[in-house]
């Protein structure tokens, strides 16, 4: 059975594929999958019997995780008793910590709001593991997506069969007991000692650096610096990966052989050792994956006569393991990056390394294969790759191999030893993570190595594979005639097929963005002949005591309107019209800046304008973008779409809203009205201007304010359809009943985004369709 565990992997991958998504087409690939191992691989009877098992049982499992993939705790319930099974996450003065209600043994995430600095301290110091605690709380759903491209953080919950979050108002610690200790409570206790050990005895930099390193716990990392790590798509090597685990259990062999013990004795501490190491480091996919491997390796060593694995044998035997305990698992995106790159890798670069000579070149190729087995889950779930990734792994391979992972552990185990490391060895790891982290910064900035198509839909996905496939396929072939000029076309196919896609899609769309209380609005105008956003929405920020801060507060532009854009593949926004100075309209635009070119800033012409425009004018002035002061009776064409700007006056020196920037749009056919936060004195300007203005769509102004939207107005134009974004139960009450009377009584069809998030407006030529996020 050498080599074939990997026909069986693929059968319990249709079997989860079967029962999870679609069952008809994933069923009938079934059926071929079994016809081709039965006529050319040769699989008789008792294989092809076992490979049906894994498929049967696989597809079972699934079924019975979607039955029982729902809550049983009555949504009225107001008190529990829960153990708590993870860590804390303390962000401020936000607490979050998983627990199971013991009652009706289901997972609930725990969310605290801490009173006091005092009590913040008292709670980080403490293990939560082990308590079971009496406590009070509301109920509530998860957020969930409400725009395209958006982190469903339900769905996510859902994945780890969490339904509910819990709002407590008291401390969570407070009327509990203490269970006896388990052996996996108490070494899930070790690891937040350690982590707490870490912070306390190290500075931040070495110490979060250890903690993500040698515990699996990356909270304490710098939202910044992660975010670097990210944009040049080394990321993974700040989580436990298959060559950290690698690296430390070939440490440990090479430690103990050497200090005179016996190969056997090594290889039975490592069995023992290697599910301790996955609860201590978090059990990660990747962590999970790599123990398993390397275990099922150690008994091949152990049992060399009984039992023979090949590494594609191992890892097709941890695939079946994962899916078969945690069929869930499947939508995990560590679980599914680890286990294609780690397939790749396998299978391809074996034979593809064997032409080349030198380690710098070798370990080049081995990244190039892993980026390239990446990059379509990649651009799924994140939209983006970096193409310097490859070079970036290059360097940081090493510095995490070999100074980083084990220099770190030196230090801990020094400090652990001796209570003290030396203060020479602090100070020449605090040079080299400095030095590494600005190298970092530099190359995250290297704004032209990121390729950024956009989310690829289920066609352009196959695509991407059938060219991976054959990609590999000729890499590995020695004999292939013109193998470098058909590499070349692969490759550049490969990275133009999804922005050709983009250049030539005839379809042009406006759609309101859920940006919550607050407005933003994409106009993109078929064949990518123009990308105008209105507003980019905003969160208004309070100053707070120190301690209260979150890491990385949300933040709207950046959250939400950007993924939003990068995954319609938009990294280019031909004109930003900022209607008015408010913070919910323009409060995201610095994050547009900073993320995505812009060509145009279109701003209301005001005797006042507010701080953030402001600062948005001098970012737009260090980065040579102009910024055009536009008044009524400005305009501008492309093709047979048309825009004319109605408000405000040249110079207006009123009130802000009444200064907003107010246009009319041809678009697809539909007559349309943006108006930003214009008010009912604004309007009556308007319709006193031009009183044969006659609009299809109506942009709602004020969120559906009653200060906006009167009743002289919407008879005039007579809209419809009219778009409101609101905030999903905000505290102004907006929309406001009355705005909602004016706009029936004319028989308008309204859309909200507090209720149906998104709303698109999709058209080809002269004729389109609204479409709404939510149902």
């Amino acid at each position: 059975m050498n080599g074939k565990y990997v026909y069986f992997a693929l059968a319990a991958l249709l079997g989860v594929l079967t029962a999870f998504y679609l069952f008809l087409p994933f069923f009938l690939l079934t059926v071929i999958y079994f016809y081709v191992l039965s006529k050319y691989k040769r699989f008789r009877g008792g294989q092809l019997f076992s490979v049906c098992l894994i498929f049967t049982a696989l597809f079972l499992a699934c079924e019975w995780s979607e039955i029982n993939n729902k809550s049983v705790i009555p949504e009225s319930n107001t008190n529990f008793i829960i153990e708590y099974t993870q860590d804390p996450k303390i962000d401020g003065d936000l607490l979050q910590v998983q627990a199971v209600e013991k009652q009706f043994q289901e997972k609930l995430l725990i969310r605290y709001k801490i009173k006091s600095e005092n009590e913040k301290d008292l709670l980080k110091s403490k293990s939560f593991y082990r308590c079971v605690c009496k406590v009070s709380g509301t109920m509530e759903k998860p957020s969930r997506a409400k725009n395209p491209n958006g982190f469903n953080y339900r769905s996510y919950l859902a994945s780890k069969e969490i339904y509910w979050v819990v709002e407590i108002k008291t401390n969570p610690l407070q009327s509990c007991f203490t269970l006896e200790p388990s052996p996996i409570m108490l070494i899930k206790q070790l690891r937040f000692f350690g982590i707490r050990f870490l912070e306390e005895r190290f500075p931040p930099e070495i110490a979060s650096l250890s903690a993500a390193l040698i515990f699996g716990d990356r909270n304490m990392l710098d939202p910044e610096l992660l975010g670097n790590y990210q944009k040049t798509g080394i990321v993974h090597l700040l989580a436990i990966s298959g060559l950290h685990v690698s690296l430390l259990i070939g440490m440990v062999l090479y430690i103990g052989i050497r200090s005179g013990l016996t190969r056997q004795f090594m290889t039975n501490f490592l069995l023992v050792v290697l599910p301790i190491y996955v609860i201590l480091t978090g059990g990660s996919p990747s962590v999970i994956r790599a123990a398993l491997m390397i275990f099922l390796v150690l008994l091949t060593v152990k049992w060399k006569r009984h039992l023979k694995l090949l590494p594609l044998d191992a890892i097709s035997l941890a695939f079946i393991f994962c899916l078969f305990i945690t069929p869930l698992v499947i939508v995990d995106v560590g679980f599914q990056l680890s286990f294609s790159v780690s397939y790749a890798i396998i299978l391809s670069a074996p034979h593809i390394l064997t032409g080349y000579k030198g380690n710098g070149v070798r370990m080049l190729i081995t990244s190039v294969t892993a980026q390239l087995a990446a990059l379509p889950l990649l651009l799924y779930h994140y939209f983006e790759i970096s193409l310097i990734g490859i070079l970036a792994n290059l360097l940081y391979i090493p510095l995490f191999s070999f100074v980083y992972l084990p220099g770190l552990y030196v230090l801990f185990f020094i400090q652990l030893l001796f209570g003290h490391t030396p203060q020479i060895l602090i100070s020449l790891f605090l040079k080299i993570i400095h030095l590494f982290n600005y190298l970092i910064g530099v190359l995250a900035d290297f704004s032209f190595a990121r390729f950024i198509p956009g989310k690829p839909n289920m066609v352009i996905l196959i695509i991407y594979l059938f060219l991976l496939f054959a990609i590999f396929f000729i890499w590995e072939t020695r004999t292939y005639s013109k193998k470098k000029f058909h590499l070349f076309l692969l490759a550049a196919t490969l990275f133009t097929v999804q922005p050709c896609w983009n250049w030539l899609n005839p379809y042009g769309e406006v759609t309101m963005i859920d940006v919550g209380q607050g407005d933003s609005i994409l106009i993109h105008l078929p064949y990518r002949k123009g990308n105008y956003l209105i507003d980019t929405g905003g969160t208004i920020s309070f100053a707070e005591e120190k301690w209260r801060e979150r890491t990385k507060p949300f933040e709207v532009g950046r959250d939400v309107v950007v993924p939003y854009l990068k995954g319609e593949g938009i990294t280019q926004i031909d004109k930003l019209i900022l209607t008015h100075g408010d913070m919910d309209h323009i409060g995201g635009a610095l994050s547009i800046l900073t993320e995505l070119k812009v060509k145009q800033i279109l701003m209301p012409s005001v005797t006042e304008p507010s701080n953030t425009e402001l600062a948005i004018i001098k970012e737009a002035k260090k980065q040579e973008i102009p910024v055009i002061k536009v008044s009524v009776g400005d305009r501008w064409k492309v093709n047979k779409s048309e825009f004319l700007i109605l408000s405000p006056e040249k110079n207006f020196a009123g009130e802000r809203n009444s200064g907003s920037i107010a246009f009319v749009a041809y678009l697809g056919g539909v007559r349309w009205f943006f108006g930003g936060d214009l008010d009912q004195e604004g309007e009556e300007k308007i319709i006193k201007k031009y009183p044969y203005l006659i609009i299809d769509v109506l942009k709602a102004g004020h969120h559906g304010s009653k200060t906006s939207s009167n009743e002289g107005f919407i008879k005039q134009i007579k809209p419809k359809v009219a778009l409101i974004s609101a905030g999903e139960k905000n505290r102004f009450g907006h929309p406001h009943h009355e705005v909602l009377d004016r706009l029936k009584a004319t028989n308008t069809t309204i859309f909200r985004t507090d209720r149906q998030g998104a709303i698109t407006y999709r058209f080809y030529k002269e004729k389109g369709t609204f479409s709404t996020y939510l149902p």
